[in-house]
């Protein structure tokens, strides 16, 4: 009886350690294709995104980039080592190739193309830039600001930088989804403009 019993355990724990195999192996794939998630180190992109936000990004878009859209990219040889060593940025994109960014036209906006661009995600009072620059950028590449202009080491802190503070689109880990956590903050992050 016991050996009967021992018998039927074993193919079921096979079954269950086959079960355990797939699913990591699921997981593993799903978070290098798919998605992954990365945190929040600063307020740079508040108040859209908040120190300690754990972010869920679209890595089916990686290597992509529309205006408007909040993405991490990693910066290395860019924006140089991140907080801590860290590679990894994540900042609105403002200006994709062939884009001519300005700050700022007489009322105080940045402008694409001589166009005054609409910035609804600032916090009021919010400044769009107190640095001025009138940049070109190169197809292939991106021109980022974090939300939170006063606070945020950007595209315009790089402008002598390797890269003249474009970040190419290869360097884009996708584009961020939602916030996962703290729970209180769960749900989608909007993007703003349209495909280019």
């Amino acid at each position: 009886m016991d050996a009967t019993a021992s018998r039927r355990r074993r193919p079921h724990l096979g079954v269950v350690a086959a079960v355990v195999v797939l699913v990591l192996v699921a997981a593993l794939v799903v978070r290098h294709v798919a998605v992954q998630t990365f945190w929040v180190p600063s307020a740079s992109m508040s108040p859209t995104l908040r120190t300690g936000d754990v972010l869920l990004v679209d890595r089916t878009q990686r290597g992509t980039a529309r205006r408007g859209e909040i993405v991490v990219f990693d910066g290395t040889e860019y924006f140089g080592p991140g907080r801590d060593g860290k590679r990894y940025w994540v900042k609105r994109v403002i200006g994709v190739g062939g884009d001519r960014v300005r700050c700022c036209d007489d009322a105080g906006h940045l402008t694409i193309d001589g166009t005054a661009l609409d910035e609804p995600y600032l916090a009021p009072g919010t400044a769009p830039s107190d640095v001025a620059f009138d940049v070109e950028v190169p197809a292939g590449t991106v021109f980022v600001l974090g939300d939170n202009r006063a606070d945020s080491s950007d595209s315009r802190d790089h402008l002598g930088s390797p890269g003249g503070g474009m970040i190419p689109e290869d360097r884009i880990v996708g584009e961020v989804r939602r916030i996962i956590w703290p729970i209180p903050r769960w749900g989608p992050v909007p993007s703003v403009g349209s495909r280019r």
